[in-house]
């Protein structure tokens, strides 16, 4: 399945939440499908546990304007 069809069937998920669940169901739908999208990303291995806790190295360049 491509990337445009699992689009279409989370918006249309996110559709339907809306439509007859209210604005409370579509923010339920939309934030358990971010927390399974992100799972999914960590169970595949394009993700690691400490991207979430790692503290910068860098310091940003502040520049005046």
């Amino acid at each position: 399945m491509n990337m445009a069809v699992i689009g279409m069937i989370a918006g249309m998920a996110l559709g339907f939440a809306g439509y007859f669940g209210g604005f409370g169901a579509f923010l339920l739908v939309a934030a358990l499908g971010a927390i399974g999208f992100v799972v999914g990303r960590f169970l595949e291995g394009d993700l690691e546990l400490g991207d979430f806790f790692r503290t910068r190295d860098h310091k940003r360049d502040r520049h005046p304007r």
